[in-house]
């Protein structure tokens, strides 16, 4: 695209404008008039070094990127601004969704069936805050607390039956086959595959207070205003606390492996519930769970970070519940990440363990001179990848499933944000490109959508 006459002088077809930011940084662009205002906003892009701009008018009316430059009212010399909007990602086990908060347009790829395609309800998405995922569905909070979901619609893809009842929402989470919602007065909305979580109508007259919603695969665990806990959906799998109710006093933070839940208390105690073999029982650490600080789970298993920087791991050996073959390096511990059969932890000095199945993220040992400097790891079901201070990234596990990125690692710079599905990794870098790999039936190819993302 031109910009500028090579002597200076900018024609007539050409419209010049300042562009100013919140910082009171401004610039000259100009474009041709013809053109329409997304080209505007490339330019201002380009010039200004932000990705995902917003443009407004001198009157502050914003300017929509698919709009025609010549009909949008602009005049030669204007001023308009230009606000930088944070992009975002969420995934469902097969599909991504790309958004910047406050935007009125998202990008999807992957499995149509999962949400990756969202072009049924584009023009109902006006000035999104987040998006929330099950297994194969979405769940959009516009600002003024309003939800739009689209994927499988029993799986939470379909909120009709409860649409009328989804105003002022705050929150949303979801387990693999349903969403609940906490409104602002703190009662509960839920809707999708009823045996998990989706039917909260036996526990709805105790869902008042409510301050946030955890979930395992199959049941949702909500923290009241007091301390409390209310739990339902599948109750072998975390929905029936009634063993341990008198304990769920002054609870601060609930974890969730697949089929059970883990709950922090004020004193720092830890109380457990659901599948006993997958994190339900604790029993045989208990005496050891003090002064917890973090919880993390693989799809089996959990694993405590205590104050002092140790860990903690109970639950199925296989999926990370034993932690004995790296137990005497486990110390001044800063992050876990869990996949489903593995755990990765960063260490003070930005190294990291891994254990669990070696085959499927446990075993980083081909990849470990490499993980130094080591920020935030990210995972898909069966490999994880590492962002490292100089913003690279290292990744290992199942080659498919976002294990090997070596066909994008020359593009993988500056890398600010990494989400994954079950079997693809996509992130976010500093000049707002977006990278995908691993299955590209599952978000590993974005290719699809990338124009998309001028338009946001």
């Amino acid at each position: 695209m031109e910009s500028l006459l090579e002597s200076g002088r900018v024609r007539d077809d050409y419209i010049n404008l300042v562009v100013s930011m919140p910082s009171g940084r401004c610039v000259s662009v100009s474009v041709l008039e013809s053109e329409p205002i997304v080209e505007l906003k490339i330019a201002s892009q380009k010039t200004l070094g932000h990705p995902f701009l917003r443009l407004a008018s001198p009157d502050a009316r914003p300017l929509d990127p698919r709009g025609s430059l010549a009909l949008s009212g602009l005049r030669d010399g204007d001023s308009i601004s230009a606000i930088a909007q944070q992009p975002k990602l969420a995934a469902t086990s097969r599909a991504f969704a790309l958004w910047c908060v406050g935007g009125d347009r998202i990008a999807t790829w992957g499995d149509p069936h999962c949400g990756g395609n969202s072009s049924s309800v584009q023009d109902q998405l006006s000035n999104v805050q987040q998006i929330c995922a099950t297994s194969s569905a979405f769940a959009a909070i516009s600002a003024d607390g309003n939800v739009v979901t689209w994927g499988t619609p029993g799986n939470g893809g379909d909120s009709s039956g409860v649409q009328d009842q989804l105003r002022n929402v705050q929150q949303i989470c979801g387990t693999r086959f349903a969403f609940g919602a906490i409104l602002a007065d703190g009662t509960v909305v839920t809707w999708g595959f009823p045996a998990y979580g989706g039917d909260s109508s036996t526990v709805q007259h105790q869902l008042k207070n409510v301050q946030q919603i955890c979930a395992t695969s199959c049941a949702f665990a909500a923290i009241l205003a007091d301390g409390s806990v209310v739990t339902w959906g599948d109750p072998e799998r975390g929905g029936d606390s009634s063993r341990v109710q008198d304990q769920l006093k002054n609870v601060q933070q609930i974890s969730g492996t697949s089929v059970a839940f883990a709950a922090i208390l004020a004193d720092e105690n830890v109380v457990t519930w659901g599948d006993p073999d997958s994190g339900g029982d604790s029993s045989r650490v208990q005496h050891q769970l003090k002064n917890v600080q973090q919880i993390c789970a693989t799809s089996s298993a959990f694993a405590a970070i205590s104050a002092d920087g140790s860990v903690l791991t109970w639950g199925r050996p296989a999926y990370g519940g034993d932690s004995s073959r790296v137990q005497r390096q486990l110390k001044n511990v800063q992050q876990i990440c869990g996949a489903y059969r593995a755990f990765a932890a960063v260490l003070a000095d930005g190294t990291v363990l891994t254990w669990g199945d070696p085959h499927r993220g446990g075993d980083s040992s081909r990849v470990q001179r490499q993980l130094k400097n080591v920020l935030q790891i990210y995972s898909t079901a069966f490999a994880f990848a590492a962002i490292l201070v100089d913003g690279s990234v290292v990744t290992w596990g199942l080659s498919l499933q976002g294990g090997d990125s070596s066909g994008v690692q020359h593009q993988l710079k500056n890398v600010q944000q990494i989400y994954g599905t079950n079997n693809a990794l996509a992130a976010i870098l500093v000049d707002g490109t977006v990278v995908a790999w691993g299955n590209p039936d599952s978000g590993g190819d974005s290719s699809s959508v990338q124009g998309q993302f001028l338009y946001m």
